[in-house]
């Protein structure tokens, strides 16, 4: 072999070796991820090895802050292609009795057995950060409702609370189940968040809407209003 194949050779080998490195694969040519790409996980938010991640960078944030942070659960959970996977999780922790919402990235490269909590940050007002986003903190005397998606992994925490103080009130032997969130609006004041809720319920075969105020403390409680 001369050298200018030797040389070929070489290269091709090194590309090789960065693009499964950096955790990607071909497929017809075409390569299926893009470096920085950020996307829901596939599968459950639950899942085993989501939960496992979280419960890790738990574990690490309580060794390193000598915390004594309890895991409750993931809340969203999203990827991204680096050097292996940077995984993006919401989850909820409790401290000191009560339950409060972080944001953290956990690196991972699974042919190295390599794992490593980049970042673990509590989330201010117990708000997850595609809602947060969208809303402005007040007064009470600043902005008013502003529209949320009903999508949103904190509205339907609301209104699935909603539902239970719902069943509780009526006494009811059948249970309501929730079809449809209608409309939503949410605003945060200090250390609280509101949520103005429009529910479609169903109860046997009858469907009815419910109009509900639902607030959420800082600790992750919810308090619910009906409304005329």
């Amino acid at each position: 072999m001369n050298k200018s194949c030797l040389i070929v050779l070489s290269v091709l080998v090194l590309l090789c070796g960065c693009y499964t490195e950096l955790g990607l694969c071909r497929q017809d040519n075409f390569l299926k991820m893009k470096l920085g790409d950020v996307h829901d996980c596939k599968g459950s938010q639950n899942s085993g090895e989501i939960d496992s991640l979280a419960r890790f960078a738990v574990q690490e944030h309580n060794k390193k802050e000598n915390a004594l942070l309890e895991f409750v659960r993931v809340l969203k959970a999203k990827e991204q292609v680096v050097a292996g996977k940077l995984y993006h999780l919401t989850l909820e922790a409790i401290d000191a009795g009560n339950k409060k919402m972080y944001e953290v990235k956990v690196w991972v490269k699974p042919w190295t057995n390599f794992k490593k909590l980049q970042e673990f940050k509590h989330v201010e007002g117990g708000i997850s950060s595609d809602l947060g986003g969208t809303l402005c903190k007040s007064d009470g005397h600043g902005l008013g409702w502003q529209m949320v998606p009903t999508n949103d992994l904190e509205v339907q925490d609301a209104a699935n609370h909603a539902v239970k103080s719902i069943q509780k009130r009526s006494n009811s032997l059948n249970p309501y189940e929730l079809l449809e969130i209608l409309v939503a609006k949410a605003k945060v004041i200090e250390d609280y968040t509101k949520f103005n809720l429009l529910l479609k319920l169903r109860r046997g075969i009858k469907e009815e809407n419910f109009k509900v105020e639902a607030i959420k403390n800082v600790e992750g409680k919810f308090y619910v209003n009906l409304m005329p």
